[in-house]
């Protein structure tokens, strides 16, 4: 079953993701859908809008059941950080339209886009420390070059979620609208830089990169360092039991309700 659609329209191309059923979280065949339409997309000069097909939610984070499960060699083969390299080496521009939460590995996407509109009700986040991993994938210098190193330090530290108006005060985001017309914006955005010259935009997308360091390399390697911590497990498997419990809960109220 595709995790993912794509759709051309003149010289903007969409690409949804579509796991609806788990918040569109990361995980490796979500990753490696986008990667292989990525390396499709390659040599067709247009516009990229990333998108979820489902309003009101972006990017929830990383398969935290998936992530518990990796080890030290899976972590260097660096599944979401080759992603995002990809996504961030692409000839031409792209935009993530986000509505709905971008956590962790969502935000780490949203960072990996050129330009970044949300909607009203999105919010930001890095919690990753919570889980005893890092933001990794070449996320902690995206983040740093987004908002600036003292407020990147706060968000990473603490694993402070942001709503959409701070994060545009902080350049996280360009553009706020209300969610009803993020992905509207998003392609009007990719309509008017469509406009420029193709090649001038390849090749300015290329000195913007010039001299960057090796974040991604340091990335994955402290993470495969991470993944087979303790510490780390045993983060991970509280939080997907308070997730279990608080869904048990849930449903038992809504058998009651219906009693």
């Amino acid at each position: 079953m595709a995790l993912i659609s794509i759709r051309r329209e003149g010289p903007i191309t969409l690409l949804g993701l579509d796991r609806p059923d788990k918040l569109n979280a990361l995980d490796q065949a979500l990753c490696d859908e986008v990667t292989a339409a990525l390396a499709e997309l390659a040599n067709e000069p247009s516009i990229l809008v990333i998108h979820s097909t489902t309003p009101g939610m972006f990017v929830a984070g990383a398969d935290i059941a998936e992530l518990l499960e990796r080890d030290a060699e899976i972590g260097m083969r660096g599944v979401n950080a080759m992603l995002f390299e990809r996504l961030e080496e692409r000839r031409w521009p792209t935009i993530a339209a986000i509505d709905g939460a971008a956590l962790g590995g969502g935000c780490e996407l949203a960072l990996a886009c050129d330009l970044r509109v949300a909607s009203e009700r999105s919010k930001f986040g890095q919690p990753e420390l919570g889980l005893g991993i890092l933001a990794g994938a070449g996320g902690n210098w995206r983040l740093a070059q987004a908002v600036g190193v003292p407020m990147a330090r706060r968000l990473l530290y603490t694993g402070q979620i942001i709503g959409a108006a701070e994060a545009h005060a902080a350049g996280l985001v360009d553009l706020v609208v209300p969610a009803d017309e993020v992905l509207d914006a998003a392609v009007e955005y990719a309509g008017r830089i469509a406009r420029q010259s193709w090649r001038a935009l390849e090749l300015t997308k290329v000195a913007m990169r010039l001299h960057r360091p090796a974040t991604t390399l340091y990335d994955m390697t402290a993470q495969a360092l991470l993944f087979e911590s303790e510490d780390k497990k045993a983060r991970m498997t509280a939080f997907l039991d308070e997730r279990r419990r608080r869904r048990e809960a849930r449903e038992r109220q809504t058998k009651e309700g219906s009693a």
